[in-house]
């Protein structure tokens, strides 16, 4: 009997859906959890400043950039389940170049583990567009928060923890998470995907697809959403730990702070359900303008450095609402023809952030201090805000079945005579 049905599923293997990419996400949410407290804090005290870890940053955002850019193509060319094995094999070799200590190669080991990032994140979205109907997609990105939440809420706290009692630890951690990724990846045999054709069409050029994406101002919104949302999360994670170290607050209480902030995740399916009845561009606004105003906060902590803390965590609450429902404007406007470059294109939102935040702190370092690159955060935020207002209204409200109208509430007849006259 056993037999038959594991002889049954190798040969037809059920169809990937939503609980599969949950655990994909809560595992590559282990090993990213694990390190992200720890790369600015290796940086800090190798290169000494908050300027030179900004730099060390930017560099890491351009090269994942151009990169991302790149993934389409080599989609073209490799099997897409051999290109997620490719990123998940460099989700281990980052942090085994980062076992080896010094900032050099811990400057390296953060920008194999950035690579790898935007290879797996690419292709998963192409997967999640090809295995998960469009009503499904809010359903599908609160479930893996919530199967995320457990991991980046434990994560950075238990990661300063390792690394300041055995360097190698919190490393070795993260290659065992990025095992586990990469066996779960071929239990679930996701394939290479539905192959989805275009007619008498030839296959274009991934960086042409950059053209459609400019004419479609829906993708411009969405993708600007996902920038300056990764932005915020950039200012908190990064920045906060620094600003701790340098007011005397030590280097764990940033860490601290973003694991609790991280908890939250585990309420993202009742975020998703509140922004339903009043729709996306309600919901992307608030949250952008809230996160604003707690950001513009933690700009006058110079005078009580606890009120970093503070406001960057009540900000937070607002950054995991983005999280909950401000992917949905551009997964709903993406053509299925399009689904694995638009997926470049999209994922290059991680990078362009990695180069926004750190190079707009590096420039602002240099005239003020970083509670003045606090306040220029929520400037930012602020801003995005107001473009959110361009959405329409009733994008992402939950539809009720159509109805015909009550008879009484029709208009009267108009009878032949009348019509005449």
């Amino acid at each position: 009997m056993i037999y038959r049905n594991v002889s049954v599923w190798l040969r037809h293997p059920p169809v990937p859906g939503i609980q599969g990419f949950a655990v994909l996400a809560g595992l590559e949410a282990g090993m990213r959890g694990v390190l992200s407290s720890v790369w600015p804090l290796v940086l800090y005290h190798g290169l000494g400043s908050a300027s030179a870890v900004s730099l060390a940053y930017l560099l890491v955002g351009f090269v994942a950039l151009g990169y991302g850019m790149l993934v389409p193509g080599l989609g073209r060319l490799v099997p897409r389940r051999w290109l997620y094995t490719f990123g998940a094999i460099l989700y281990a070799i980052g942090p085994a170049l980062g076992i080896m200590g010094g900032s050099t190669l811990a400057f390296f080991a953060m920008m194999v583990t950035a690579l790898a990032g935007a290879t797996v994140f690419i292709c998963t979205n192409a997967y999640i567009m090809d295995y998960i109907a469009r009503h499904d997609l809010g359903r599908n990105e609160t479930r893996k928060m919530v199967y995320s939440a457990i991991s980046w809420a434990a994560g950075p706290v238990l990661g300063v923890w390792m690394w300041k009692f055995w360097h190698p630890l919190p490393f070795l951690v993260a290659i065992g998470f990025a095992v586990a990724l990469l066996s779960t990846f071929w239990f679930l045999r996701l394939g290479n995907g539905k192959l989805i054709s275009r007619a008498r069409a030839p296959a274009p050029n991934p960086l042409a697809y950059l053209g459609r994406f400019f004419r479609q101002p829906r993708l411009i919104g969405g993708w600007l959403f996902a920038t300056i949302r990764s932005f915020g999360w950039w200012v908190y994670i990064v920045y906060l730990p620094i600003f701790c170290i340098e007011n005397g607050l030590g280097d764990q209480v940033g860490s601290f702070a973003y694991s609790a902030s991280n908890l939250m995740l585990l309420g993202s399916p009742f975020m998703l359900r509140w922004m339903q009845p009043r729709g996306l561009r309600f919901g992307v606004r608030f949250a952008f303008w809230a996160a604003a105003f707690f950001f513009l906060i933690t700009s006058v902590a110079g005078y009580w450095p606890p009120l970093a803390v503070i406001g960057f965590f009540l900000g937070s609450i607002f950054l995991v609402m983005l999280d909950a429902f401000g992917s949905l404007p551009f997964l709903l406007a993406v053509r299925p023809a399009e689904r694995t470059e638009m997926s470049a294109v999209y994922a290059s939102y991680r990078d362009v952030s990695g180069i926004l935040a750190p190079g707009a702190a590096w420039l602002v370092l240099l005239v003020m201090p970083i509670t003045g690159f606090f306040a220029v955060s929520a400037f930012g935020l602020f801003l995005t805000g107001m473009v959110a207002g361009r959405m329409h209204p009733k994008l992402g409200m939950k539809r009720s079945p159509v109805e015909p109208p009550e008879p009484a509430n029709l208009p009267n007849p108009v009878s032949p005579t009348a019509a005449a006259r």
